[in-house]
């Protein structure tokens, strides 16, 4: 799933929103996100932004094969998935 990319140009509530819909996150959960990628050095909101998306549809992927529409991550799977995500390398994708 590719999306235009004026999404990365909302506002952050509606971004936020968009990551809700699409992947059903919860602010919570997008706010550790983004201050992930903040962290690792992507300090660009639009770089940032891109990064999420990518980081949102690698992650669904497994879901999706599950027939799930949202990506539910458990205890301590968040960070996991963030840190093999960043390991891959697939940030630069």
């Amino acid at each position: 799933m590719h999306f235009s990319s004026k999404v990365i140009h909302y506002t952050d509530y509606s971004f936020q929103k968009f990551c809700n819909e699409n992947f059903g996150i919860n602010r919570g959960v997008y706010n550790t996100i983004e201050n992930w990628f903040y962290t690792k050095g992507i300090k660009n909101i639009t770089r940032r932004r891109q990064a999420i998306l990518a980081f949102l549809e690698f992650t669904a992927a497994d879901f999706h094969h599950l027939e799930q529409r949202r990506i539910r991550f458990g205890s301590g799977r968040l960070v996991m998935e963030l840190n093999e995500y960043w390991r891959e390398g697939e940030y630069s994708k």
